[in-house]
């Protein structure tokens, strides 16, 4: 089983490539529990949520991982919550990052705000790009400092879903 992780800032195209690269390539698409979470709770998150929302997305990945899809995709993972937890409320439970390096991820897909508009969905709060470019150079530096295998994409729509597809390709081939 391949694990793959498309991670960065919102309206940049992460669910939106998870359809497509599962549309072509088959596999198993894990989607983002916060989002559930805010849909059930009908409020916007607050610090105390954090654990519950990690725990939540952390269930969804293993229930995932159970089933060895030869391919896993995940739309988002443990990284998002950290980044949020600090972005919204300056703090972030310890374990979750011990939780994140305990997991093995084979390529995460970095993508960029760059390139394309922020689109409101009544979740989203960064439509500043400074915002989302803040959080893209968060993601970077802690893909960096833990060795993460990761690939930056960025430019247009159908320039994001090419580059997606070659990577996939060789994540695969490997």
């Amino acid at each position: 089983m391949k694990v793959l992780v498309l991670t960065g800032p919102e309206s940049s195209g992460k669910s939106w490539l998870a359809e497509h690269i599962q549309r072509r390539f088959g596999g198993e698409v894990v989607g983002e529990y916060v989002r559930h979470f805010i849909d059930q709770a009908q409020r916007d998150t607050c610090y105390a949520d954090i654990p519950a929302i990690a725990r939540g997305q952390l269930a969804w990945e293993d229930a995932a991982r159970a089933r060895t899809p030869g391919l896993l995709i995940l739309d988002t993972h443990l990284l998002s919550n950290i980044l949020w937890s600090q972005t919204l409320f300056g703090d972030c439970p310890v374990w979750l990052e011990a939780e994140l390096l305990a997991r093995r991820y084979d390529l995460h897909l970095l993508l960029s705000p760059e390139g394309v508009e922020w689109v409101s969905d009544g979740q989203r709060c960064q439509p500043l790009l400074g915002e989302r470019q803040a959080f893209f150079d968060a993601s970077r530096n802690w893909l960096d400092r833990h060795g993460q295998r990761y690939e930056v994409i960025e430019g247009s729509w159908s320039y994001r879903k090419d580059r997606a597809f070659e990577a996939v390709e060789r994540l695969l081939d490997q």
